[in-house]
């Protein structure tokens, strides 16, 4: 959905609650916890956080608040949301004059403990979403050396007309996306 000014937060609930029945709009739901579909755009980021407990404590609220969305141009509806499978939100995005609202639904939990530790989540676009596809987004622990690692992994492609137009704009806010989502990760967890 394509906006001239920001949601109010009702508007934006009343979007979320229409999505309740809502399909997933692309066929490979759960692919980011495998092999990852070949006939999309592959995106694949990460960045070191620093080092020990107290680092991927930090790591893991804030993915559990979301903070890797915590950027100017991007905001989460609602602004609380618990990490659970099935729970939708909204993402909304200002492109230069304009905003969109984008609808996902959290398809799986990562919660892994082992040599290398993992927590996170993905999500997946449903029918009313610019883009069809998955994003992953996990801390991980390795005990071998203690390091404590922010990884993104994305497989999307246009879905929407103007999506589908605006491709090379949509790569460029994608790309854009990971980049300051990393530095959002880093500015709240901190080196310790």
């Amino acid at each position: 959905m394509f906006r001239l000014r920001e949601p109010l937060e009702r508007e934006a609930e009343d979007f979320i609650s229409r999505q309740q029945s809502s399909a997933f709009s692309y066929p490979e739901v759960g692919a980011t916890a495998g092999k990852v579909p070949s006939q999309y755009n592959l995106d694949h980021n990460r960045i070191s956080l620093g080092q020990g407990t107290a680092i991927w404590n930090r790591a893991v609220v804030a993915i559990r608040q979301w903070q890797m969305f915590n950027m100017p141009w991007v905001r989460i509806y609602p602004a609380v949301i618990p990490i659970q499978a099935g729970m939708d939100v909204v993402v909304s995005v200002k492109h230069f004059w304009f905003y969109s609202l984008n609808a996902c639904r959290i398809v799986y939990i990562v919660n892994e403990d082992g040599p290398t530790k993992r927590f996170g989540f993905a999500y997946g676009t449903l029918e009313e979403h610019a883009e069809s596809g998955e994003e992953r987004f996990t801390v991980e622990w390795n005990s071998a050396d203690d390091s404590v690692w922010y990884d993104i992994l994305a497989f999307s492609r246009p879905r929407k007309i103007l999506a589908k137009l605006g491709y090379p704009v949509s790569r460029i806010l994608q790309k854009r996306f990971a980049t300051e989502s990393k530095v959002a990760m880093l500015a709240v967890v901190g080196r310790g």
